[in-house]
């Protein structure tokens, strides 16, 4: 994907002192400082440089990581697993449909049973939330939290303030907005954790069935008009309507919310020039943006998709290395 428009992007430079990472698990963004968030990013960053020419590691060596998804994906679940081979570890692919769980199997005692195989991490994704915290509470291994419903996907979250970051050379001081069904969207949720810890200013855009004037409790901006906010944003996060999570529909159609959400070339044309187009995937290409887009010189979306590599290794890296130590 062409980035034209883009200033070449340069290494973030990492802090002098990494902050000690004492956590076992990853469950969300809500509970960590900015340090921790920024010792994540910054050892994605050290493993982007290590490895972005696919050269493996051998860190995680003899350790092995289970992904326990749920829930279909694609991005999550093939990057958490080369995350860990590129580590030097062995992973273990789950899947609901053919497993014991069909049979009435306890998630626990599924869990339970993979970990009783050496697991040293539990990658888990579940349609109900709070599934990880449970698990973090029965077993012994790390447990990372993939994304459990409508909740929270902090690596999601973290690859996406950390292509930020690397676009930007900052978080603070930049204002990010995300666009869509922040109602039903864990990635909403991550994003707004991790970028006000870091200085950002978020808004939160979308129709008033899928965003609500309670989100401002959160300390961010709510609005309903993409038009009004568009040139003051740095930053536009375009997210799925998530219309497998709503029991009713929120809007007349799909085409009034194009021509009042889709981000366009109309649209690009009256925001900053060097705006960042970010999504979290999959993409519904003519409902959230434009073809044109979406595969425009402000897209950095396939680098979102890289960058949730070097995230994913730098939180099993830690999580495990905290989790062999014997930490909480």
């Amino acid at each position: 994907m062409s980035i034209q428009l883009q200033p070449e992007v340069q290494p973030v430079q990492q802090t002098q002192v990494q902050p000690l990472w004492t956590r076992k698990h990853l469950l969300g963004l809500e509970d960590l400082s900015a340090d921790e968030i920024n010792r994540i990013l910054d050892d994605a960053e050290r493993f982007r440089l290590q490895t972005q020419d696919g050269r493996k590691l051998s860190v995680l060596s003899g350790t092995t990581t289970a992904n326990l998804f749920f829930e279909n994906s694609t991005r999550t679940r093939t990057s958490f697993s080369l995350a860990a081979r590129r580590l030097g570890g062995d992973v273990i692919d789950f899947s609901a449909s053919t497993s014991s769980v069909s049979k009435g199997e306890t998630i626990i005692d599924t869990a339970k049973t993979i970990e009783a195989m050496h697991a040293h991490a539990i990658v888990v994704r579940h349609h109900t939330p709070g599934t990880p915290h449970l698990l973090s509470q029965n077993l012994r291994c790390s447990v990372i939290n993939a994304g459990d419903g409508p909740h929270e996907h902090p690596t999601q979250g973290l690859l996406d303030i950390f292509t930020i970051r690397q676009h930007r050379q900052k978080v603070a001081g930049l204002t990010v907005a995300l666009v869509g069904d922040i109602a039903h969207s864990r990635t909403a949720r991550s994003n707004i954790w991790g970028l006000k810890k870091l200085g950002a200013h978020v808004i939160v855009c979308g129709p008033a069935t899928l965003v609500s004037k309670k989100w401002e409790t959160l300390g961010v901006e709510v609005s309903y008009s993409l038009d009004e906010i568009l040139p003051r944003c740095d930053v536009l996060n375009l997210l799925r309507i998530q219309f497998e999570r709503q029991q009713t529909r929120p809007f007349p159609s799909v085409r009034e919310y194009v021509h009042l959400y889709a981000m366009n070339m109309a649209r690009l044309r009256r925001a900053k020039d060097d705006i960042l187009i970010m999504a979290p995937g999959p993409i519904n290409r003519g409902v959230e943006l434009t073809p044109d887009v979406a595969d425009g010189p402000h897209s950095v979306i396939l680098d979102q998709v890289t960058n949730g590599l070097y995230i994913r290794m730098a939180v099993l890296h830690l999580c495990i290395g905290a989790g062999k130590r014997g930490e909480a």
